[in-house]
């Protein structure tokens, strides 16, 4: 699947049962101001560029980063407030599911100098009483580390994973981990600060339900890189294309780590995921799979989107297989697989 479509604001996108007097005054403000706001990939932006931009994209050290935002404050407050600094060339806030932000924003002004004077003027601003904001430089980093990686991972499994979940991938480096023995640590490098911040996001929501190996994801810091000089062994440097569509994560899953005995026993998985998900209202799941190659062991990897139709976003990933002996239908034995996780990521029981 391409990329997940931008989305302009509206009411359907939340549940209009949390804090709902804020979004009502928020969709106001959008609809008396003609401002254009859309949500993708778990942030909201105005810009980048604004209406009518004719100039280039600023240069770097033009943006801040705002932290410590109330989760009921939305754009109708914050970007007037950060126009009066100066005009601005984007305006981005993270958001979750539920419809508050997630506490911080990033705004990017045209130029350095009203950089440096929201910084002066609204660090520690109380936007509510008793609650003032952090404005700060943002650091626009653009490397992650992915720690935990199984010693017999290879670039050739690794890459096309990274590929299909991260976009704007530059290059990585496989070293060995200095910190978890036996264990290898990728370091990653995207084209911006955004496509990284994207990357994060979504590889650290899509490990925490990981089966078997606990990955950890985090900024490549000085200190690691460090750490990294001090081991002997090298890792490959492999340069990548520019463009790759981007995906939400299901958790990544083998056949392997998977619990068969979790299964429900008088229906496949994925009937049961389905009949949880007309219980919950959320209409029925659709997972598409594609086998997109075969390891020297005979294990298969697929590709696969699940897609339900009330549900904020779709879920896609890579998952590997081993053949069954017993004759079932490979593609049959990905959707069940996907549809565990899935049971485990919605938070529905598993009999």
């Amino acid at each position: 699947m391409s990329s997940r479509p931008e989305t302009q604001i509206s009411s359907q996108m939340w549940s209009e049962k949390i804090n709902q007097a804020n979004k009502v005054a928020l969709l106001t403000w959008v609809k008396e101001t003609g401002i254009q706001l859309v949500q993708i990939n778990g942030q909201r932006k105005y810009g980048g560029p604004p209406p009518g931009w004719a100039g280039y994209t600023p240069p770097s050290g033009s943006e801040v980063f705002i932290a410590k935002i109330p989760q009921d404050i939305y754009e109708d407050k914050l970007i007037p407030l950060f126009q009066n600094v100066g005009r601005l060339y984007e305006f981005r806030l993270m958001m979750t599911f539920s419809g508050l932000n997630r506490g911080f924003a990033y705004a990017k002004y045209m130029n350095r100098q009203n950089a440096q004077e929201a910084i002066a003027l609204l660090n520690n601003f109380e936007i509510q009483s008793g609650f003032p904001i952090l404005v700060c430089r943002s650091t626009e980093k653009c490397e992650l580390c992915i720690d935990g990686l199984a010693a017999s991972l290879k670039e050739c499994h690794l890459l096309p994973m990274l590929q299909e979940l991260t976009p704007g991938l530059k290059s990585i480096s496989l070293h060995a981990s200095p910190f978890r023995k036996k264990r290898q640590l990728a370091e990653v490098k995207y084209i911006s600060h955004q496509a990284a911040a994207i990357a994060k996001k979504n590889l650290v929501e899509g490990s925490l339900c990981l089966c078997g190996d606990q990955i950890e994801v985090a900024w490549l810091t000085p200190i690691i890189k460090q750490e990294l000089h001090n081991v002997s062994v090298p890792g490959n440097l492999k340069a990548l294309p520019l463009s790759w569509s981007h995906r939400s994560v299901l958790p990544q899953v083998s056949s392997r780590s998977m619990d068969c005995h979790m299964l429900p026993t008088k229906t496949s998985v994925l009937d049961y995921l389905k009949l949880q998900c007309e219980r919950h209202q959320l209409g029925p799941p659709v997972i598409f799979t594609k086998c997109v190659q075969r390891n020297p062991e005979d294990w298969l990897q697929f590709w696969y989107q699940v897609v339900i139709p009330k549900y904020p976003s779709p879920f896609s990933g890579f998952i590997w297989i081993k053949p069954d002996p017993s004759g079932l239908e490979d593609h049959e034995k990905v959707k069940n697989f996907v549809a565990l996780q899935l049971l485990k990521v919605l938070g529905y029981p598993v009999m």
